[in-house]
């Protein structure tokens, strides 16, 4: 394997500085496992980029840093082992710790995370899979399927599936385009730019939904208040009154057991 040097790496088009210039080193000192490792950290800390990971790896394979079989099978290794942590994040989270955290959260319901919950079970396999091309979320996807403990076999397999692909485009592509390898970063930011701004624009949309219905539903129960109609349904009622009309139906409740099993 013919080995680069720095300045051989940057007259050849490569760069020299910045995180770009960190990769390169770190690529030409380990060969193909730094590319797998410069993957593993993408997975885990999304600010570095895979549009420059990628195509770099590609660029150094094709000026003989590494070889382009093994650029591939470790990006795809690290890709995998970044998201098997994440997994395991999501597993020791917890599914009970969630729910806990979001009835805590303003603008979200427990109902939410039980439609999210019944999506994930229905195509939870689709979601990895898929969102192993999707910026920012193919590392973020990995966390809900270990809170969900998806079977560990289907994850490796879908995890290890979509990354192939995904890595095997732009590493390809950065090694055919050479010394214009920025290029297929380029290309790759402006996707996910969009990507990004269209996750921004509907959390925008569905905080805007969820505070005029809050908002409506106040109007409502104060409407009714001033009238003397309906008294307001029992989530309106006052968090005293709740808990006394929960100790009553408990202890219906329990008069009926014993006399049930009496």
């Amino acid at each position: 394997m013919i080995e680069m040097t720095h300045s051989a790496a940057a007259s050849a088009g490569g760069p020299d500085g910045g995180v770009a210039g960190w990769l390169t080193d770190l690529m030409e000192k380990l060969g193909s496992p730094g590319a797998g490792l410069a993957v593993a950290l993408e997975n885990l800390f999304p600010p570095l980029p895979s549009e420059l990971i990628l195509p770099l790896a590609g660029f150094t394979a094709a000026q003989g840093g590494m070889s382009l079989t093994g650029a591939l099978l470790w990006t795809t290794f690290g890709s995998a082992a970044g998201a098997l942590v994440l997994y395991w994040i999501g597993a020791v989270i917890g599914r009970d710790r969630v729910r806990q955290l979001v009835d805590r959260m303003p603008l979200l319901k427990l109902d939410d995370l039980d439609r999210t919950e019944a999506w994930f079970a229905r195509h939870g396999t689709k979601a990895v899979f898929f969102g192993r091309m999707i910026p920012v979320f193919r590392s973020l996807i990995s966390v809900p399927a270990g809170v969900e403990r998806m079977r560990m076999t289907q994850f490796l397999l879908y995890t290890t599936l979509g990354s192939a692909l995904w890595n095997t485009a732009f590493v390809l592509a950065g090694y055919l385009v050479g010394d214009n390898w920025q290029t297929v970063e380029t290309y790759m930011g402006m996707y996910s730019k969009a990507v990004l701004a269209a996750f921004v624009l509907a959390v925008a949309v569905f905080v805007a939904v969820r505070v005029r219905k809050a908002r409506r539903g106040r109007r409502e129960s104060r409407g009714r208040r001033e009238l003397g109609g309906t008294p307001p349904a029992d989530e309106e009622r006052p968090a005293g009154t709740r808990e006394m009309a929960g100790t009553r139906e408990m202890a219906g409740t329990r008069e009926y057991e014993r006399g049930r099993f009496s």
